[in-house]
């Protein structure tokens, strides 16, 4: 039988379509709202953004740029455009059901994802013990190995063989319909 942790990772993603169909269906967004979610949509989205200019997925650990602040920058940013969305919302149960997910999705992931990088990474569990899981440090992680002194930068070619631009789609064709709801349908 599969771990938790495996049928939560293979679920995120259908559960994350289902619960945006719920969400556009219970949000209640005023202009205010909307605007004030934006503002944190935003963030979310360039911290995501600068995360996959980073990670050289499966093939070194990364702790430059937002790796050498937060261990998971990129899951950081989808909790600030997540947070975005429950202030454009306003709607209670949009934010239990977003907790929920997080709790029993994103968290069972994110142990997962340690587990494996431990496995993967000899100089893991030093990098963990020095840089929080989400909550960003104030000063950036030094190894001590002088690899990480500007580490390799921001690379576009990352970000886009990530597809991270995804987000940023997903996020602007949300507000667009968060917009034509407030604007045709009166509450």
């Amino acid at each position: 039988m599969p771990s938790w942790s495996r049928m939560a990772t293979r679920s995120r993603v259908p559960l994350g379509f289902a619960f945006a169909v719920a969400y556009f269906w219970f949000a209640r967004p005023t202009w205010t709202s909307l605007c004030a979610g934006a503002i944190l949509v935003v963030a979310g989205i360039a911290v995501r953004a600068s995360a996959s200019g980073h990670i050289r997925k499966n093939a070194e650990l990364a702790t430059t740029g937002p790796y050498a602040y937060s261990r998971n920058p990129l899951y950081l940013g989808s909790i600030l455009i997540a947070l975005g969305f429950l202030v454009a919302a306003r709607n209670i149960w949009i934010a239990a059901g977003t907790l929920a997910m997080f709790v029993f999705v994103y968290l069972p992931v994110i142990m997962a994802e340690e587990k494996y990088l431990r496995s993967t990474f000899p100089g893991y569990d030093r990098y963990a013990s020095q840089v929080p899981r989400l909550l960003p440090r104030l000063t950036a992680y030094r190894s001590g190995d002088g690899l990480d002194a500007g580490g390799q930068g921001f690379s576009a070619d990352l970000y886009l063989r990530h597809r991270e631009y995804n987000a940023a789609v997903g996020a602007f064709l949300m507000m667009c319909a968060l917009i034509l709801k407030m604007t045709l349908v009166r509450h």
